[in-house]
């Protein structure tokens, strides 16, 4: 009944090109990673943000945005978040999105939304880092 390997897929999916390769495994292999970075960055960030709230001084905190470690940590967070948000919101979007046009137009929001919400959270870091507020004061 012609190709050996015909019978691994439908046949809807010989029509559309569609097999067993897909981008599905390194996608749900991203979404794993960057779950399991966000607990222990979330776990910091909580403790962090726990004890910079028992304090009203100002000084505290531009001096906690002020070390690298704080700020690399912070953007380490971010990039996990939002990489994270972008491919959970990716799924839902190819999954119960049918009509292609708006499925590629969300998508491609999704991306951009995601992208820029990073992009500028990490600038706002990054100037927090460079602030030398305790001088400032």
């Amino acid at each position: 009944m012609g190709n050996s390997t015909s019978h691994l897929t439908t046949k809807l999916n010989r029509v559309r090109g569609l097999g067993a390769a897909g981008h599905g495994v390194g996608h749900w292999w991203l979404q794993r990673v960057t779950a399991v970075a966000l607990v222990p960055l979330s776990l910091w960030f909580i403790s962090s943000l726990v004890r910079l709230v028992q304090t009203p001084n100002v000084v505290r905190v531009g001096e906690w945005f002020s070390s690298p470690v704080n700020a690399l940590l912070m953007v380490m967070l971010i990039v996990a978040l939002f990489a994270h948000a972008k491919l959970g919101v990716q799924v839902v979007i190819e999954d119960y999105v049918k009509s292609p046009a708006c499925k590629y137009g969300l998508l491609l929001a999704n991306t951009f939304i995601c992208f820029l919400f990073a992009g500028i959270c990490i600038l706002a870091i990054l100037r927090l880092h460079q602030l030398d507020i305790a001088t400032s004061l």
